[in-house]
Parts: structure tokens; C-alpha cells; sequence
């Protein structure tokens, strides 16, 4: 790769994972490049559970290998590499002045933070900078805006019917099936005395190499950090995902609902179901394919439009 041949350079941001990123639309292999950078800043501008981390940097290089099956051209700053300034910033702006791109293109950062710290190294390089709309949400921010805009106060209740009538989750014709919206009188269930039985313990995820070496580094690099990776499991590629998905609509979904606030010691998880960040549609279609009780798969929708919710009201904030 030699200076002044990349027409857009990609930034694709830890949460953003997706081959069906916005940001990759219209990816010219030759003339385009991604980019992506491990920072400290990124772990420690908010104090972070080692086994976040781990999931974060895991994901980001088995996105990149797979990328890089594809024959994508990718510029991959790993955490450990010689010169890494550890700032977001400062490693994107070093990769504007070696490849001189014609613009920067970026899904829709989860934080205003990052996105202003993108449009500052813009600006500051004189590069145009492309933000497009984050797709993997089932309301992007402005639709939320529309929402908000009539109301004087934002409750998630009416926020939660809007989206269900929109895409005909769990209704028949204008009205909830079963002639409710929610059913969270019934979701408080807790444990007798004897707790919880027969839990089905979520699917595991045996660390491969890249996995193993990403958690070396974590350890290293942020020992003062809460947590450990002695038992780490977690789901970190698109297929294991899946998995841990279909793993949780089998076993666990028929009594997340019912037991969703409940807690019991040595159960981590109980019916819980590990997703860290999956496409929403994705998994409330999912969902909705399961014949389990209609309490239990309205919980799983609720989740799914309050992290919109949550994101939306941030940006609506900022």
C-alpha cells in the first residue's frame, strides 16, 4: 500500500462488527481501505471489566481476519504494536497523513464522544467525514427525535408500543396479543427456598489462539482492572453468536421473562442470555419465531427497544 491510493478510508469502531455495516457500503477493494485501531483510552476513560475488554479486542481481530479472507485491504492497529499512542485520536490521525484519503467514512458512533473526537481529527486533517445511519437499531436517531419531539416527558412504555405496533412484534392487527402491552406484573417472579431448578447453563466458547492471546495482553496491560479471564467463555465471532442465540431461545427464553429480575448466588446467569450486541431485528425475529409463553418474549422485545431508547435519549442529551 503507498500513499495517495485510498480513495475512502473505513473506520469501523469495536461495536460496529457487522460485514453489513453501513459504513461498508459500496467497499471498493481496490481503491478503499479499513481501518481499525485497539486503544487503551477506549478501556480506561471509564474503569472496565477485564472480561469487556477481552470481548471487545477478541472480536475486533477475528473481524479483521475474516476481512482479510475477503481480500479487503485493512489498516489494523493492535494494542501492543510499537508506537500505539493508546487515543482513538491520535492513531487515526497518523493513518490520515500516511494514506491521504479523499474522505473518512463511519457508522454512527455509540457515544457523542467518539463521534466528536472523529469529526476534531477530520477537521484538524481537512477531511471530509461521512457519517452514515447505524442500521443494526430498530429506530435510528432521527425517528427517535420525532418521537421525543411532541413530548414533554420520554417514558419507555409508549416509546416500547410505538416500535411494536411499527414492526408488528406480538400484535394482532392495532392491538397486543393478548390484549396487554406488557407483562411486567408477571415477571417478577422470584425462587423458593430451594432457588432455581434445572438451569440449563448457557453454551460455552473454548478460547482459540487469537482469543488466548488477546487475553495474555489484557491481563498485562490492565492488571488493576477489575475481574478475571480464568473462566473466560464468551461468545467473540458472528458464528458463535449465533449460537449462544439459538442456545438462549431453546433453553433459557420460556422462563426469562418470569425470572428476569431474579438473582440467586452461584447463578450467574440463570436465564439470561449472554448477547453482548446482536442485530436487533435479528434477535426479536428470532424471538418471535419461539412458541414459548408471550410474557417471556415481550421481555426480550422490551430489551431490544430500551437500548435504542437509552442510545437515542444520549444523543437527544448531548
Amino acid at each position: 500500500m503507498t500513499d495517495n491510493d485510498c480513495r475512502n478510508l473505513v473506520v469501523v469502531l469495536g461495536d460496529q462488527l457487522n460485514h453489513d455495516s453501513t459504513a461498508l457500503n459500496d467497499f471498493d477493494k481496490d481503491a478503499d481501505v479499513i481501518w481499525m485501531a485497539e486503544v487503551a483510552d477506549e478501556s480506561t476513560h471509564v474503569w472496565t471489566h477485564k472480561a469487556r475488554i477481552a470481548i471487545f479486542l477478541a472480536a475486533m481481530r477475528h473481524f479483521r481476519i475474516s476481512m482479510e479472507r475477503r481480500h479487503w485491504r485493512i489498516v489494523y492497529r493492535k494494542l501492543d504494536d510499537h508506537g500505539n499512542k493508546g487515543s482513538l485520536s491520535e492513531e487515526l490521525g497518523a493513518a490520515i497523513r500516511r494514506l491521504k484519503p479523499q474522505q473518512l467514512i463511519v457508522t454512527e458512533p455509540g457515544e457523542w464522544r467518539v463521534q466528536q473526537a472523529l469529526q476534531k481529527v477530520a477537521d484538524d486533517h481537512d477531511v471530509p467525514l461521512e457519517i452514515r445511519v447505524d442500521a443494526h437499531f430498530m429506530c435510528n436517531r432521527d425517528e427517535f427525535a420525532e418521537h421525543a419531539a411532541s413530548r414533554k416527558q420520554l417514558r419507555m412504555e409508549y416509546f416500547y408500543r410505538e416500535l411494536r405496533a411499527r414492526y408488528d412484534i406480538l400484535m394482532k392487527g392495532n392491538k397486543p396479543i393478548g390484549g396487554q402491552w406488557n407483562f411486567d406484573k408477571d415477571n417478577r417472579g422470584s425462587f423458593g427456598r430451594d432457588g432455581p431448578q434445572n438451569v440449563k447453563q448457557p453454551k460455552s466458547f473454548r478460547p482459540d489462539s487469537v482469543t488466548k492471546e488477546v487475553l495474555e495482553l489484557v491481563e498485562q496491560r490492565f492488571a488493576e482492572h477489575p475481574g478475571s479471564l480464568a473462566t473466560f467463555d464468551w461468545p467473540v465471532t458472528p458464528r458463535q453468536a449465533a449460537t449462544a442465540l439459538d442456545d438462549f431461545i431453546e433453553n433459557r427464553l420460556a422462563h426469562f421473562g418470569e425470572f428476569q429480575d431474579a438473582m440467586w448466588t452461584a447463578e450467574p446467569y440463570l436465564f439470561h442470555s449472554r448477547l453482548i450486541r446482536r442485530d436487533e431485528s435479528e434477535v426479536t425475529e428470532s424471538a418471535r419465531r419461539h412458541r414459548g409463553r408471550r410474557r417471556c418474549v415481550s421481555g426480550q422485545a422490551s430489551s431490544a427497544a430500551s437500548r435504542r431508547r437509552v442510545r437515542s435519549t444520549d444523543s437527544r442529551l448531548a
